[in-house]
């Protein structure tokens, strides 16, 4: 079922051969800056014509009512409203770790540097409504957040014809659980076009927008949260005019293992991550061929008895997923860090050992009694992670997303006066003089 790449006795660079999804971005722009420029140019209008367009719901208005996300959360099954709490209450705990105090540095007698972390006003956070609905990512996106002390949350996402033109009842149940009021039933680029410019249109007036049918969104600091390629496009088209967390692509799982792995386990793993989408990639490198032979086995049985088997099976025989077999585990290592997986499990002897010299990773699962899905659900850590390789240089959501460090500068008289000739001895080296100027101003002879 998995394609298979032999890297054993090469000393090539893997990067090029290794399997990954084909996905290109800038053609996705292009398709869908017409929407995103519409609803920059004539808000509400433009949204609620994409909407009918791609989700077959005609809005009357974009924000739902705070009765229906009261109402989604007394009808939620009790079950998933334990295991949501549940969810929160880790994820919380994690997250609240993460919040960085502010530092003063005394540079100089009577010269200081303080870094503020400060959040920023308003986030807007998309949680997806496709293929699949995930109340779990309200949870990794506000928590966060919340922890980060924003003040405006905003939560957008898709309308269901199925739930009346309103976001997925377990998703605005979640947004309940957590004090978000503040909820649109937007999804696809229109959302994020939404988020970033406002409802509001710089073309079209109040009345011809139709104020007063609904309540309109203003624009955002931050955007962050998963979506589709189209999500993607939008949020690379709004970078610069918003904060954008990352370009979320499809969802990946790397597994570097050994003999001593469980080849059910491992299949079951790569299964869990393939139902997400048919551009889902799953990648095992091994230095084992026996397992890698008793893992296509037993996915033989478990895709046929899982629920979603058709979807799963595209994703497991694309291009964008794999067996990757290696010498060893020094050059599995090599191959990981290249790959730069979203999640990447390590199920091999010694385990932590060989995570904690992983330097490029979305998040590391370590040991066999740490699949991803815990990670996606209840493990404590963030599920909004880099795709595409992007763990080389991006990091997973966290309070830090929201925070953004200012620098105070305190000096007194003699400080700046011991260090001015240093000051006017480098403007002078670059060629601007007038920054010497501005401190001989402060001591005229």
């Amino acid at each position: 079922m998995l394609n298979r790449i032999d890297l054993r006795g090469s000393s090539r660079d893997p990067r090029g051969l290794l399997p990954r999804a084909q996905l290109d971005v800038s053609v996705a722009v292009e398709r869908i800056r017409p929407v995103v420029e519409a609803v920059h140019q004539h808000g509400f209008s433009a949204i609620r014509e994409a909407t009918e367009k791609f989700d077959g719901v005609r809005l009357e208005r974009l924000r739902v009512p705070a009765e229906a996300i009261a109402s989604a959360e007394e009808t939620l099954d009790a079950d998933v409203r334990a295991a949501l709490l549940e969810a929160i209450k880790r994820a919380r705990k994690v997250h609240r770790d993460q919040r960085r105090t502010d530092v003063t540095t005394t540079v100089v007698p009577g010269g200081t540097v303080t870094e503020r972390w400060v959040p920023v006003r308003r986030v807007g956070l998309y949680v997806p409504g496709g293929l699949a609905v995930y109340p779990s990512t309200v949870v990794m996106n506000v928590v966060p957040a919340q922890e980060a002390g924003v003040e405006g949350l905003v939560v957008a996402s898709p309308p269901q014809v199925a739930n009346d033109g309103l976001p997925d009842a377990r998703v605005l149940a979640a947004c309940a659980l957590l004090g978000v009021t503040e909820v649109y039933a937007v999804g696809g680029a229109q959302a994020i076009a939404m988020l970033g410019y406002g409802s509001r249109g710089v073309a079209a007036s109040d009345d011809s927008a139709g104020a007063g049918d609904f309540e309109h969104c203003e624009p955002v600091d931050v955007i962050t949260g998963p979506g589709n390629i189209w999500v993607t496009a939008a949020k690379r088209l709004l970078r610069g005019v918003v904060g954008i967390d990352a370009e979320a692509g499809p969802t990946e799982i790397a597994i570097l293992a050994d003999e001593t792995a469980d080849p059910r386990h491992v299949a079951a793993d790569l299964i869990s991550q393939a139902e997400h989408d048919p551009l889902a990639a799953s990648v095992l490198v091994t230095d084992s061929p026996a397992l890698a032979d008793a893992v296509e086995a037993e996915l033989a049985v478990q895709v046929t008895n899982t629920k979603h088997d058709e979807r799963v099976r595209t994703a497991l025989t694309g291009e964008q997923s794999g067996v990757v077999l290696v010498d060893d585990l020094e050059q599995g290592l090599r191959v990981v860090d290249e790959y730069a997986a979203e999640h990447l499990e390590i199920q091999t002897r010694d385990a932590r050992e060989w995570a904690l010299r992983v330097r490029n990773a979305g998040a590391i699962f370590v040991g066999a009694w740490s699949p991803v899905s815990l990670g996606d659900y209840a493990a404590g850590s963030n599920h909004v992670l880099p795709t595409g390789g992007c763990a080389r240089h991006s990091s997973g959501l966290s309070v830090q997303s929201f925070l953004r460090g200012i620098h105070v500068v305190e000096y007194d008289e003699a400080a700046l006066k011991d260090v001015a000739g240093h000051v006017v001895a480098l403007s002078t080296a670059e060629d601007l003089p007038a920054h010497g100027d501005a401190v001989k101003a402060r001591f005229p002879r």
